[in-house]
């Protein structure tokens, strides 16, 4: 289980000091797909970085497993790496001369693991790549590299796969293979987090964080009932993290608030804290746009997907003017 408590992460560079994390705490149980969006510079890397005990917080708490990870020297960090987290990279970092298997083996070597054969093997055939163990990367498509990646975190049964923009170099079909990989680990009782600036991706999961200048600004969960919003975390950004005042509305809330009958959700499930996807997916893009949900601030000039309507909602397309980086 991951708990962090009010986490900052101070980069200092002279005289300069940029805070990538503000203040993040939440939870993620074992088990669980979660998401992690928002635009460049919001601090999502950075926070994979700190779950991923490749960094250390600056200031607050991270138990991983119960276990303070700020304690921990850096011999304890990278056991923790090989044993508790599998990494997947965007760029796969295959070795170019090195055949599958052994790629797989890797991890393996630096834990000293007997019959590493027989085990990497076994993580490949779990990824559909039985046939493919003694090809090298350049023999490979994408996706199968990618599987091969997959693998290599997988094969020191990990609780947890940490995957950084998995499915960036894919194209979409390699990419539902890859999310539909992912989700089979997820069903079989594995932690699954990942960062992507892909909207249709993150609807694979259960769970969306999205980032905003090192504040966690929302945090959307998928129940029975569809997706909910976590409004603690919301309140926190639109009051005084940001000098915003409650009462401003995210993109998603000016969605609901549209008069019934425009095919909109209603005052009484946006009262109630429950939205369907598309609204989700409606803000994400905007901040993959405009760098905020309510269309301020500098962001990546992604463009909108087709179901975002909150681009046709009044006052969706032009928010305040933008603030400067």
């Amino acid at each position: 289980m991951i708990v962090l408590r009010d986490v900052k992460k101070v980069y200092r560079m002279g005289d300069i000091e940029v805070h990538a994390l503000r203040g993040v705490s939440l939870e993620i149980v074992d088990g669980e797909f979660v998401a992690i969006m928002g635009p460049s510079g919001s601090g999502k890397s950075t926070l994979m970085n700190v779950l991923g005990c490749l960094d250390t917080p600056s200031d607050g708490s991270y138990l991983l497993d119960n276990i303070e990870v700020a304690g921990l020297t850096d011999d304890e960090l990278a056991a923790v790496r090989n044993h508790k987290i599998g990494f997947v990279f965007q760029s796969f970092n295959l070795l170019p001369r090195v055949s599958a298997v052994e790629q797989v083996e890797l991890p393996l070597v630096y834990g000293r693991t007997p019959n590493r054969r027989k085990l990497a093997a076994a993580a490949l055939e779990a990824v559909g790549l039985a046939d493919r163990m003694h090809h090298k990367p350049a023999e490979l498509s994408g996706g199968q590299q990618q599987r091969v990646a997959i693998a290599r975190a997988l094969v020191t049964q990990p609780s947890m796969i940490l995957a950084d923009e998995p499915t960036g170099n894919l194209d979409t079909k390699a990419s539902e293979e890859i999310m539909g990989l992912f989700k089979d680990l997820h069903d079989r009782g594995i932690t699954v987090v990942f960062v992507t600036h892909e909207p249709d991706i993150a609807a694979h999961t259960n769970r969306v964080l999205l980032i905003r200048d090192g504040i966690l600004s929302t945090d959307e969960r998928r129940g029975a009932g569809g997706w909910s919003r976590d409004s603690v975390a919301v309140a926190g950004v639109y009051g005084t993290h940001h000098g915003r005042t409650a009462t401003e509305e995210s993109a998603t809330e000016r969605v609901w608030r549209q008069p019934a009958g425009d095919g909109s959700r209603s005052p009484t499930s946006r009262a109630n804290g429950s939205h369907d996807h598309t609204d989700l997916l409606s803000e994400t893009a905007l901040v993959q746009r405009n760098g905020s949900v309510d269309g301020a601030g500098v962001g990546d000039g992604g463009a909108l997907p087709d179901h975002a309507n909150v681009a046709r909602t009044p006052g969706a397309e032009s928010g305040p003017e933008d603030e400067k980086p």
